[in-house]
């Protein structure tokens, strides 16, 4: 993976955790941190994920890959919420 690409999945990786955060209802007790953190993560999951699926590359924007990336966004902000309020 080159540079522009790691750049590139950092910036997915923000705007998923982002909307991640967004799908869930309530106050997140997490912060800006982690929340980036979790949307990189989801996005590189995701990805795998669509992949094995093969609807990884479509024609035009890759809408399922997203679902498939914020969906594991916000359960990983609801968990990472979850384990900080229990704190």
């Amino acid at each position: 993976m080159e540079i522009s690409g790691v750049i590139s999945a950092i910036v997915i990786g923000i705007v998923i955790g982002v909307l991640g955060r967004l799908v869930i209802p309530g106050r997140q007790r997490i912060g800006v941190l982690w929340t980036i953190t979790i949307g990189i993560i989801a996005a590189f999951i995701g990805t795998g994920i669509a992949s094995g699926l093969d609807v990884a590359d479509t024609d035009g924007v890759d809408w399922v890959e997203w679902l498939i990336q914020i969906a594991l966004a916000a359960i990983g902000v609801a968990a990472v919420s979850k384990v900080k309020l229990r704190r």
